[in-house]
């Protein structure tokens, strides 16, 4: 079996091609590289005093629950390309990777063109990292922390579509709290999401599934990177939350309709 996935290089992502190489004989991973330092290195964020903080949160996360930065397993093939150079490519470019069984996107630049077409002809399969359609764009499971709806945090696997985080969903996975650091329970739903894709694809589940919409399409957020700024990220830093008052919010007032 031969998997084809357009990500990125931060560990999350790494990990997620080691997982789909555990399950493939061969693994092209199209990688968009990134800073692997944010708050420190100014890229997609300022590189301030709070982002610094901030990141540092988040990276300390990403670490316990998916390691550090690696090389990549020897049954996989990496094109590395800067992020944004993604819808550059030609089809020569990619005519090794396009003959794959299964196509996977998981934190790629906005994909248009004729690669997007060709991918949505081949079913590829996007992990949303929010629950669609209810928060779209960017940085969606913070957000939700942010609007204190943490039953909003998690991932969306859907077909991909050329609208952004618009195909039809296959399932929603939703992370387990038990008491552990915010930054590690948003970071623990991309956990979860990849070891579901993972079984489903091993077992031919994937496959075998019906794509629908979620009975609600009510969206309550849909947001940019740009919209996640200094204050914004202060304001969520100097947060405290009691488990139970977390629990509180996670069981109480709107909940999403998910598809499992």
């Amino acid at each position: 079996m031969k998997i084809t996935v357009f990500t990125s290089n931060q560990p999350r992502h790494l990990s997620y091609i080691a997982r789909l190489a555990s399950i493939a004989t061969e693994v092209y991973a199209v990688m968009e590289v990134n800073t692997v330092f944010p708050g420190k290195v100014k890229d997609f964020f300022d590189n301030s005093e709070t982002m610094r903080s901030y990141f540092t949160r988040v990276q300390a996360a990403e670490t316990r629950i998916f390691g550090g930065v690696g090389f990549t397993p020897g049954n996989v093939k990496v094109l590395p390309v800067k992020s944004g150079d993604l819808n550059f490519l030609l089809r020569k470019d990619l005519s090794e990777a396009m003959e794959s069984d299964y196509f996977l996107v998981f934190g790629s630049s906005y994909i248009k063109g004729w690669l997007v077409q060709e991918l949505v002809q081949k079913g590829a399969v996007n992990i949303h990292m929010g629950l669609s359609p209810y928060y779209r764009g960017s940085s969606c499971n913070f957000w939700a922390l942010y609007d204190d709806r943490p039953a909003y945090v998690g991932a969306t696997v859907h077909l991909l579509s050329e609208g952004l985080d618009s195909g039809p969903v296959l399932f929603h996975v939703r992370p387990d709290f038990y008491g552990q650091d915010l930054f590690d329970f948003t970071m623990e739903s991309v956990n979860a999401v990849q070891n579901r894709i993972v079984d489903e694809i091993q077992s031919g589940q994937i496959g075998e599934r019906k794509p629908q919409f979620p009975e609600s399409r009510e969206q309550l957020r849909y947001t940019r990177d740009s919209d996640f700024d200094d204050q914004v990220a202060l304001e969520f830093l100097e947060r405290r939350y009691s488990d139970e008052h977390f629990l509180k919010l996670i069981g109480s007032g709107q909940q999403p309709h998910l598809i499992a």
